[in-house]
Formats: structure tokens, C-alpha cells, sequence
């Protein structure tokens, strides 16, 4: 017998963003421009149906047949090295997207926006 286990896109992003939240020097998730129009189209959306939204800010996901694509902008706290908080980020997300859901992400990318001073 075949199983086949789908994770949504809404999960693959909530897990992403509390890997990305967990690590020392991220101060906060940034959604930038185009993820704040997405995301309150999907909390509207959501909002319509009834449902609790997953706090997935700051974090998209793109699907292309089996390949999963994710994307993490991040601001980081003043005195951190924005490249190595980054970089810890880039492995953290893609660590827990593996252990918690099965999904290997073929691409994870995460953009500084911000730092706190």
C-alpha cells in the first residue's frame, strides 16, 4: 500500500518561520512589501473561513513539482553579525522543515531587511 503525506504551504511556512524566530540574534521577522499584501490577503482570507491563521510572517513558499522553495526576511538585533545570524537561519529552517514535516527544502533563502539598533 502507497501513502502519500502532503504538508501544506501554510505549515511548511509556520514551521520555517519558529526555526527562524529560535535563532540567537533574530530579532524579529520581516515581511517586507510584497509578504504584507500576501499576508493579510491570507489572514483575510483565513478570516472568511472560520480559521486560526499560522504565524508564518516574514516567510513564503513556493512549490514547483516536488521542489519546495522557501523564503525568510529577518531583521537582526544590533551587535549581531547579520551574515552569520543569516546563514544559522538558512540551516536552522532547513534542519526543522526536514525533522518536523518530511519536507526538503531545495532552496531556503533568507534576506536581512532590517537591524535593530
Amino acid at each position: 500500500m502507497h501513502v502519500e503525506w502532503i504538508v501544506e504551504d501554510a505549515v511548511v511556512a509556520s514551521v520555517a518561520a519558529h526555526a527562524a524566530r529560535s535563532v540567537p540574534g533574530v530579532a524579529r521577522l520581516e515581511p517586507g512589501v510584497a509578504g504584507l499584501v500576501r499576508g493579510w490577503g491570507r489572514t483575510r482570507w483565513q478570516q472568511v473561513k472560520g480559521l486560526t491563521p499560522a504565524p508564518a510572517d516574514g516567510v513564503s513558499v513556493r512549490r514547483a513539482g516536488d521542489d519546495v522553495e522557501v523564503w525568510v526576511g529577518i531583521a537582526t538585533r544590533a551587535g549581531a553579525q547579520a551574515a552569520a545570524v543569516a546563514r544559522a537561519v538558512q540551516r536552522e529552517v532547513r534542519a526543522r522543515l526536514t525533522r518536523d514535516t518530511g519536507v526538503r527544502p531545495g532552496q531556503v533563502s533568507v534576506t536581512v531587511l532590517d537591524i535593530e539598533r
